[in-house]
C-alpha cells in the first residue's frame, strides 16, 4: 500500500482542527453534547493520521532531524511529555472552585445559612421548595444528595 500525501495530510489536518477545536472547549469548561466523547475517541484518527503523516513525509522528517533546531524541538516537547507525568501541588484533576463547594457541600445546613446570610428556617424552606426534604439544621448538602458535584452545586443555588 502506497501511503499518499494527497489524503494522509487532509486527514491529519481534520483530525488536529477537530482534536483541538474540542480539546479547547473542554479546556474552558464550556464543552456539550459529545465534545469529550469525540475528543477522546476521535483523537485515535488524529494519532493514525500523523503517524501516515510521518510515513509519507519521511525523507522531509529526516531533513528536519538533521537540524539542531528540528532535535531542540523535538526534545522540548519530549522532556514536557516526561515532565507531564510528574506530581505537581499546584496541579489537580479537578478545577479550583471544586473544593470550596465541597466544603460547602459538607457543611450543616446552619452554616451555610450564615455563610448565605439567611436564617436556617429560609434556608430549609429555600430548599423545599426546590424539592430537596432537610429535616435537621446539622444535616449538610451531602446528606441530602450525596457527592455528586453537580448535584451538589444545584443544591447549593438552590438554596439562596
Amino acid at each position: 500500500m502506497i501511503i499518499q500525501r494527497n489524503w494522509v495530510t487532509p486527514l491529519a489536518a481534520g483530525a488536529f482542527l477537530l482534536s483541538a477545536v474540542t480539546g479547547v472547549l473542554i479546556f474552558f469548561h464550556v464543552d456539550s453534547g459529545a465534545n469529550k466523547f469525540v475528543h477522546e475517541w476521535l483523537s485515535w484518527v488524529l494519532l493514525v493520521g500523523v503517524a501516515l503523516h510521518v510515513v509519507a513525509n519521511l525523507a522531509g522528517l529526516k531533513i528536519h532531524l538533521a537540524s539542531v533546531r528540528g532535535r531542540l524541538l523535538i526534545g522540548v516537547f519530549a522532556a514536557a511529555l516526561l515532565a507531564s507525568f510528574m506530581q505537581f501541588g499546584a496541579f489537580s484533576d479537578e478545577p479550583p472552585f471544586v473544593q470550596p463547594i465541597r466544603s460547602l457541600s459538607q457543611a450543616p445546613l446552619s452554616t451555610l445559612a450564615l455563610v448565605a446570610k439567611i436564617s436556617p428556617e429560609q434556608l430549609r424552606e429555600n430548599l423545599s421548595k426546590a424539592g430537596f426534604q432537610p429535616v435537621s439544621d446539622q444535616q449538610s448538602v451531602s446528606d441530602l444528595v450525596g457527592s455528586d458535584l453537580k448535584q451538589q452545586m444545584h443544591v447549593l443555588s438552590a438554596g439562596k
